[in-house]
């Protein structure tokens, strides 16, 4: 290739970027980002100033197993109507509003309790749960939103889009949340939190409803003195068959369950690991959250564009195996100990692999999606995702204090192998770069 045709391929992959359905996953992305750190990371940091054990502090990721089971409302979500709501905006944009409606008033309820205090932390974990709860619904509602407004060409700069609105937000409930609660105290940041929210109703105000849910929800009105039976059918036995029915699919969800395991099992002690090295809490809102957020948001942009140029597998691979690498690099900034310069180094690389190898996961998830089942489908492939974030990473504090720091971190790069084995599998098999089909026919449109 000439390097002027060079230039126009770039500059093509490049484009996606302006479609306006494009830029409107930003604000999505957003309202899916924000709950997660206030049940992750901000809740360890909490944890850690009321002085819970680290074994405590680990199994506190547990509180998102909410992630892990949405598949099973799924099927809800994806066809049975709202009173008043779905007249109102629609099928999806209803579920949304009804879901960020129970995220305000979880949020609240984390805001008011203290877990120092003698049973304080048990309603500190009941409120978490909640936030958990409402956050799975709402995600399963902005998964499949983004699977119906965009052709499978768009879907790995839509990720990306969705990625850097995602990002943006884990930084404000993350860093932000942090640099609150140091001047304010914790009430106050995720009061603050809560009042975010809005960000997400306004963008579920000013978007449309997605065409095919549209037509989606007309043919389910028409048939809704049908029996029971036939709603179950289709609703929840047709979405699993229809998936079981691809070549590779126990592969491919294998993969789906191990391809962030290693991140997971290194993303929910990070901060107290900060923490304990010395590092406070402003220190690490502004310099993990804020420079880490940039770097993970100029990854998401590079990984989108590596999945137009070179497709969704070769990306996969080439981003899982620099996600594996950068978790190295906290060994480092173990035997460093207190050092900003190092911290630089260590979150820049650990979150520039993170948001490329994200971008191209989230992809590749989509573009397994069947229109005819988004919403369950896509919630069946996260939740595997979340078993990574959830079952996996609650051990973790349990492992730190065994085996030390040093230890866990070549543990957690170890632990990225058995996915990316299974990666390789894949593209053997399929052939092809991208996702081969893997996904069916009525999916490209």
């Amino acid at each position: 290739m000439s390097r002027f045709g060079a230039r126009m391929t770039a500059w093509r992959a490049a484009g996606v970027y302006s479609d306006r359905r494009v830029l409107s996953l930003f604000f999505f992305g957003f309202a899916s980002g924000l709950p997660l750190a206030l049940t992750g990371a901000t809740l360890a940091a909490w944890l850690t100033q009321a002085g819970t054990a680290l074994g405590t502090i680990g199994f506190a990721a547990l509180v998102g197993f909410a992630y892990n089971l949405k598949f099973l409302w799924s099927p809800i979500v994806d066809r049975v109507p709202l009173p008043f709501l779905t007249r109102w905006l629609g099928l999806r944009r209803g579920w949304m509003l009804c879901s960020q409606i129970l995220l305000i008033v979880a949020i609240l309820g984390m805001a008011g309790t203290d877990p120092s205090a003698p049973g304080g932390l048990w309603w500190t974990v009941f409120w978490a749960v909640m936030v958990a709860f409402a956050s799975a619904t709402q995600d399963i509602v902005i998964d499949a939103y983004r699977t119906e407004i965009l052709e499978p060409a768009k879907l790995g700069a839509g990720a990306a889009t969705l990625t850097f609105g995602y990002r943006i937000a884990m930084l404000v409930s993350g860093g932000g949340a942090l640099i609150v609660a140091g001047v304010a105290g914790w009430g106050w940041a995720y009061s603050a939190m809560a009042a975010l929210v809005l960000v997400g109703i306004v963008t579920v105000m000013v978007n449309p409803e997605p065409a095919a849910t549209a037509m989606h929800s007309d043919k389910e009105e028409g048939r809704s003195s049908s029996r029971w039976q036939a709603w179950f059918r289709k609703s929840v036995i047709d979405p699993f068959s229809e998936f079981a029915s691809r070549t590779h699919w126990p592969v491919i969800l294998l993969f789906v369950l191990l391809f962030k395991s290693g991140d997971a099992l290194i993303g929910h002690m990070a901060t107290t690991f900060y923490l304990k090295i010395g590092f406070s809490l402003i220190e690490i809102g502004v310099v993990s959250k804020g420079y880490g957020l940039a770097m993970t948001l100029i990854g998401a942009v590079v990984g989108g564009m590596l999945v137009a140029r070179f497709g969704i597998l070769k990306t996969l691979l080439a981003t899982g195996v620099l996600q594996a690498l950068s978790n190295l690099v906290f060994i480092v900034q173990a035997e460093v100990g207190y050092s900003v310069p190092m911290l630089t180094v260590t979150i820049g690389t650990e979150n520039f692999s993170g948001g490329m190898g994200t971008t191209a996961f989230v992809a590749y998830l989509s573009s397994l999606c069947n229109l005819s089942f988004t919403a369950t489908q896509y919630a069946l492939l996260s939740s595997l995702f979340a078993q990574s974030r959830t079952v996996f990473s609650a051990g973790s504090g349990w492992i730190v204090e065994r085996i030390d720091w040093v230890p866990f971190f070549y543990l957690t790069a170890a632990v990225a192998v058995p996915g990316l084995l299974l990666l390789l599998y894949l593209m053997a098999k399929t052939g092809s770069a991208e996702a081969d089909r893997l996904v069916p026919t009525e999916n490209t449109r």
